[in-house]
Order: structure tokens, then sequence, then C-alpha cells
């Protein structure tokens, strides 16, 4: 279990009960959530506007086995105080050639939209994310052209995975760099 807030909480225990900032339902189920996350070694969790911001931040994706081997890829959680009742808006901040993340960095995940259950927890999206870079799903995509090649042509797939990942350009598109060097 990670403890992000250790150190937060003792300091507000030493300063007693003074004056502090109601949260909502979906922040402290959003702290519970955090504090129990269990992040494969193949993640980060990075919070861009320092830890009192739990609402927003980001989370570092670096697979190591799969066609996106090598590379690192950037989402944003957007988590609302109506958290866990609607999921999380999550968008890839990283241009990535995928049969699941359109170039604009939409996200096609079931569980962030139709099959969202209050039950759900973050730890299971970024599960969710981890999955789709190690087997992407070319049976519902979001960039269809990126699902028609891995679906008739893996082969040809893996080289425009490798390319767009080297910061290569793909067709119109110009993708940045983000394989480790």
């Amino acid at each position: 279990m990670i403890r992000l807030f250790k150190v937060k909480d003792q300091e507000q225990a030493n300063r007693g009960s003074g004056p502090s900032k109601k949260q909502s339902a979906g922040e402290l189920r959003l702290h519970k959530d955090i504090t129990e996350l269990n992040l494969p070694s193949t993640t980060a969790i990075i919070f861009p506007n320092g830890k009192d911001d739990l609402m927003n931040f980001d989370i570092s994706i670096s697979p190591d086995e799969g066609y996106y081997s090598g590379g690192t890829f950037l989402f944003t959680f957007q988590v609302s105080n109506s958290y866990p009742h609607e999921p999380p808006k999550v968008k890839s901040k990283t241009k990535v050639y995928h049969p699941n993340i359109d170039l604009e960095g939409n996200v096609c995940l079931n569980i962030l939209r139709e099959d969202w259950k209050p039950v759900l927890n973050i730890n299971i999206i970024i599960y969710g994310l981890n999955l789709l870079f190690i087997h992407p799903n070319d049976e519902d995509p979001l960039n269809q052209e990126a699902g028609l090649v891995l679906r008739e042509d893996p082969k040809l797939f893996a080289q425009n995975v490798r390319k767009a990942m080297a910061g290569g350009r793909l067709g119109k598109t110009l993708f940045s760099r983000c394989m480790k060097q």
C-alpha cells in the first residue's frame, strides 16, 4: 500500500481541529482509492498540481512487453465530485498509434463508459490502461485505421507502432518520440 499522505495526515493531527476544507464524498473516496493503489512496476502516478489537488493527476505507463514495449505514455485523470458514481475522465497526453486511443487522446475502455460501476476504482482503470498496451483490441477500435491494420497485418502494425514511438510520421500524422533512448 502506498502511503502518500502520511506526513500530511500527521501535520493535520498535530494542528488539532483548526479550520479545514470540507471534502466531498468523491474526494474522500478518491483519497481512499489512491492510498490503496497497488501500481504495477511499469506505472507511476504524478500530481502536477501538488498533493492538495487529488482530483487531477497523471499516470505514466511504460509497458515492458507487447507492441508498445519501451515506450512511455502519459494519461490525465480528471475526477469529478460525483466520483465514484461517474467515472473519471481519462485522456492520453501522448499521441499514440493505437486501435483503442484516437489521435486526440480519447480512450476506448468500456469501464470508462458504459460498464462503469461505483464499485470500480482508480486501480482497476490503471490496470485496464496497462492491458490496452499489452493486448490492443482490434474488434472495437476507436482509431479505425490502426484497428484494421492490426487485424489484417500484425507485422505492419508492429512497424507502425515502432515508427510512431520513435517520433516518425504515419500518413499526415507526426508523432512525438515516446520511446526510451
